[in-house]
């Protein structure tokens, strides 16, 4: 079932939300790659460079319909349906963004055109990812 290597990319300027503010733009960069078909990988870009971010793509999938996630993404749809929220934790800081429903939804379905969902242990390559994990250390 295994096909070569594909890769989708969108980028969706997502919204920072701030205390007493219109929301901040930060362009992000999500990608999902065949060679990892179960993760989407975010690029935030911030005035300070870029953070990456990987999550599950069912946790977007689920985020996209209702409240995602338990530990450092959270993924859920905001109060104005047009829009969906990210909540990232990491040890240094938390963010709380937003981001077009739509646009979000366009770039799982393209995902899908890649691997359909239920089928992402066929494209799995474990003996790729136990060599990314012998050279970490």
């Amino acid at each position: 079932m295994r096909n070569e290597r594909n890769v989708t990319r969108a980028t969706i300027t997502f919204g920072l939300r701030t205390f007493g503010a219109a929301p901040l733009p930060v362009h992000v960069e999500l990608e999902y790659d065949t060679l990892d078909p179960y993760a989407v990988a975010t690029t935030y870009h911030t005035g300070a460079g870029s953070v990456r971010w990987m999550f599950g793509r069912d946790l977007l999938a689920d985020g996209l319909l209702a409240p995602a996630g338990e530990g450092d993404v959270r993924i859920s749809p905001a109060a104005d349906l047009s829009m969906v929220v990210f909540e990232l934790e990491a040890p240094d800081g938390a963010a709380v963004l937003e981001a077009p429903a739509q646009e979000l939804a366009a770039f799982l379905d393209s995902t899908y055109d890649l691997v359909l969902a239920g089928q992402e242990s066929a494209w799995f390559d474990f003996d790729h990812e136990m060599e990314k994990l012998a050279f970490n250390y």
